[in-house]
């Protein structure tokens, strides 16, 4: 990179507060020193490469860490290094040289304190100083930000969203769970009892949901509004892939080929199949009330975000 940049590295699965804090310390640095600021991240995460199918489910797919960074506003590059085998086996003073010095010519580097990196982990932040001496970059290892039960980390985001308290993943987050996705066309089972949805796929990898929400999504005409998403494969009217499904009370807009922004706000209820599609449509009437009955607890309503 022409006259160097202010490196922020780490997977930022999530964009937690955490990793936000990390990114706002670089590129509060990279203001000052008129050098832009660049986020290294890496796809897949390194432990997908390594355990493959057994790795836990995915918070942030890539292009919505992309759209996360891209929000905050103060990131100028997101790179991206693909982790293979190659990678995975780079001594981590070799890293450095090549990505760090080489490839990206940092001149300043943030990192989480318990960053690892290299070829059995062998690389840490001591390592990065003192190569940073060597090569004319300064190195921050960023303390972890906690609360009252703890430090906060991907871990901790991951088991509030499995456990459905989304409050508790909102505030490690700094802002509502949120999912990206463009609709596309579907089967148009839930037109057919008169509760049409926007399809969304999940990737090979979906995020750790299941159940009826409701939500608030942007990229609508007209503007966001709040709506009732199904995360799963809908064993109700016998889906079985899984995607998230999103449906507007009192809208009738052709939704095809649109990226919507999805926050989840409230849980409702697990997935469920029912026994004839009469008990399937009262029991998203009873969604819909119930979600109606939430919205208006908050002082909102279906038809505005």
């Amino acid at each position: 990179m022409p006259g160097g940049g202010v490196v922020a590295i780490g997977k930022f699965d999530a964009l937690h507060l955490g990793h936000r804090e990390v990114l706002a310390r670089a590129c509060s640095a990279a203001g000052k020193r008129q050098l832009p600021s660049v986020l290294l991240t890496f796809e897949p995460l390194p432990e997908e490469f390594f355990v493959g199918n057994d790795a836990r489910a995915r918070l942030t797919r890539f292009s919505s860490k992309w759209r996360l960074v891209e929000a905050l506003g103060c990131v100028d590059t997101m790179a991206c290094l693909r982790f293979d085998r190659a990678l995975s086996r780079q001594p981590a003073e070799a890293f450095v040289l090549d990505t760090l010095v080489k490839g990206l010519g940092a001149r300043a580097v943030f990192v989480g304190e318990d960053f690892r990196f290299g070829h059995q982990r062998k690389g840490d932040a001591a390592l990065l100083e003192e190569m940073g001496r060597q090569h004319g970059f300064e190195v921050t290892a960023v303390p972890a930000i906690g609360d009252a039960a703890g430090r906060i980390s991907s871990s901790r985001v991951h088991h509030a969203l499995a456990g459905n308290r989304l409050d508790e993943a909102a505030e490690l987050l700094g802002r509502p769970y949120r999912l990206h996705g463009r609709v596309r066309p579907g089967d148009k089972r839930g037109a057919q009892i008169g509760f049409p949805t926007a399809n969304l796929a999940l990737g090979h990898r979906p995020p750790p949901l299941a159940g009826i929400y409701v939500v608030r999504a942007e990229g609508l005409p007209g503007g966001a509004r709040h709506g009732m998403a199904n995360v799963g494969t809908s064993p109700a009217v016998g889906g079985t892939r899984r995607l998230l499904e999103v449906h507007f009370p009192g809208f009738d807009g052709d939704l095809y080929g649109h990226l919507l922004a999805v926050d989840f706000l409230h849980w409702l209820r697990a997935e469920e199949k029912f026994g004839s599609r009469g008990e399937l449509t009262e029991a998203i009437r009873a969604d819909i009330e119930a979600g109606e009955g939430w919205l208006r607890a908050q002082g909102r309503r279906w038809s505005a975000g």
